[in-house]
């Protein structure tokens, strides 16, 4: 281990060493320039996976049947949610990756330490309840799947259960990520589907490109179905995930340009995939009896089956099956990597099961609980898994605040902080998050709110976030001036050796965060407005269920 390793923050020692990936190797002590595209390629192939896998594993169960149910409900019209959420997934992943390879820190552990306690608590508590409930969701989808290819429950849901636990429990990084990757390869099932039913896809370019709020539907139901996309499309357990992972995985800030074309991948292929269930959803169903009726995955399996044959049926079935195993993995694994980061214990999938009984405990333990809760007979399975999508939709503000606070600290990213582009950028992100959160209470207050309305108040606020985003920088920016500081954005461009072997000092060195009134007022008061909009959610689920 280098003088610098010895000076960083990493927390487990099975987190420095070579980078051993599903397609390469980088030797630990391997500093050498990349020079040509064939080296530069090589070097790619070996630090893919965090990317592909963080986002592929977010069209999950919940996304499957979230985006059935824009297509068989409201046909193409609301493709363009997908088109606007492209900057918001790159912006939230890109935070975490530098954050990930620059402090060789989890993300709920940075969070206790730099907000204290009580936020710390508050969000492992967010992302272990969501999490759990996520994951029930995921064995849902595997147990719609298994039914239409005429695997019992009881037996489905078991064997997926055993396989998802083993797969991750050999204490081989490299194995995990290879098989992690053959289920990534698996998404790409979509792609037939798509070209068998073959829906316009001049109208579906149209509907990606142009806002519009589609023709009929209760607003309260149609603004849940639009947060409930976004919740699927852009999850917290993400942000958690793909920050221990990239740890886990030993990538240095050297490899950051590489991690940004592996998330540039990941979310070409979510994209696609959630395209494509829009759109031969649309139409498989439209003119038949079963549009506007969504019921769950399983129904539209056996939709492409009634109207398309056997084989795009099948073809979803299995592809619904595989996005459930790798959303379960995923999102056992960043709770698991979350509380072993926060409870200081051994947490890394380089070590074998004994040798991190905690982690694996945590793991196995989450994957048994959502299967066994999956086999109740009466569980409502499909609103359920609406449910946790919307709910993710409304929890992810939170979570991006405290990702672009964390980015802006100096101490903990050093010239790798956030430069003023990002910041104004990731400002506007909160902001129109915040506002979907608004519009969807004012739709369960006020169920016969207009179309306009809702427009109204999503481009006033949407302008008044851009305002008070650029303000806020410009402030910020006139006082590092006139103190005589570079500002960080030009900073970060003049010593890129500096850059590359930049980490964050261990944690009882940092200098105590602290945060001003302002901060602490405008988080109270987010945190607040969570709570309300958590209660209406659940309010309209539960008279939804009457």
């Amino acid at each position: 281990m280098s003088k610098q390793d010895n000076r960083t923050a990493v927390l487990d020692s099975a987190h420095i060493g070579d980078i051993r990936g599903a397609l390469g190797t980088i030797r630990h002590n391997d500093t050498a320039a990349r020079h040509g595209w064939m080296a530069k390629f090589k070097t790619l192939l070996a630090i893919l996976g965090p990317g592909l896998i963080v986002m592929v594993g977010d069209n999950d169960a919940g996304a499957f049947s979230t985006y059935a149910q824009a297509g068989q409900n409201y046909g193409t019209s609301l493709l363009w949610t997908l088109a606007l959420l492209i900057p918001v997934l790159y912006v939230n992943q890109e935070m975490v990756l530098r954050l990930g390879a620059v402090t060789g820190v989890g993300h709920a552990r940075l969070i206790l330490e730099r907000f204290g306690k009580f936020w710390g608590a508050f969000s492992a508590i967010d992302l272990f309840l969501l999490n759990a409930l996520t994951i029930v969701t995921e064995f849902i989808g595997i147990s719609l799947g298994m039914d239409f290819l005429g695997v019992p429950k009881i037996i489905g849901v078991g064997l997926a259960a055993v396989f998802i636990m083993l797969s991750a429990s050999t204490g081989d990084f490299r194995r995990f990520e290879r098989f992690s990757l053959i289920l990534v390869a698996g998404s790409l099932l979509l792609v037939p589907i798509l070209v068998m039913v073959h829906p316009p896809m001049t109208q579906v370019a149209h509907d990606f490109l142009l806002p519009q709020m589609p023709a009929g539907g209760k607003l309260a139901d149609v603004m849940l179905l639009i947060i409930g996309i976004v919740g699927t499309t852009v999850a917290p357990w993400q942000l958690f995930f793909q920050q221990s992972y990239l740890i886990d995985k030993r990538i240095t800030p050297r490899f950051i340009s590489y991690e940004r074309a592996d998330l540039w991948l990941g979310i070409a292929l979510v994209v696609i995939g959630a395209v494509a269930m829009i759109a031969f959803t649309a139409q498989v169903f439209i003119g038949h009896p079963e549009f506007g009726n969504f019921q769950d995955a399983g129904a539209v399996a056996n939709g492409l089956a009634k109207y398309y044959g056997r084989l795009p049926g099948t073809l979803f079935a299995v592809a619904l099956i595989d996005a459930s195993i790798i959303g379960a993995m995923a999102v056992s694994l960043s709770t698991a990597y979350a509380l072993g980061d926060v409870l200081s214990l051994k947490h890394s999938l380089h070590r074998k099961p004994g040798d991190a009984k905690g982690f694996y405990a945590m793991y196995c333990g989450l994957i048994v609980l959502a299967a066994a809760l999956v086999l109740i007979p009466g569980v409502p399975l499909g609103l359920l898994t609406n449910a946790v999508q919307t709910l993710a939709g409304v929890l992810l503000p939170s979570a991006t605040v405290f990702l672009l606070l964390l980015c802006n600290d100096k101490d903990v990213l050093g010239p790798w902080v956030n430069g003023r582009f990002f910041n104004v950028l990731s400002a506007i992100i909160v902001a129109v998050l915040v506002l979907l959160s608004i519009i969807l209470t004012a739709a369960v207050v006020f169920p016969d709110m207009s179309g306009e309305s809702i427009s109204n108040i999503l481009i006033g606020g949407s302008v008044i976030g851009l305002i008070i985003a650029i303000v806020v920088n410009v402030l910020h920016a006139r006082e590092e001036m006139e103190k005589g500081q570079v500002p960080h954005h030009k900073a970060r461009k003049m010593d890129l050796h500096h850059m590359h072997s930049w980490r964050m000092p261990p944690l009882d060195q940092l200098p105590p965060l602290v945060l001003s009134q302002r901060n602490k007022l405008w988080m109270a008061v987010l945190r607040g407005y969570l709570v309300v909009a958590m209660g209406m959610v659940i309010y309209k689920v539960v008279a939804s269920m009457l």
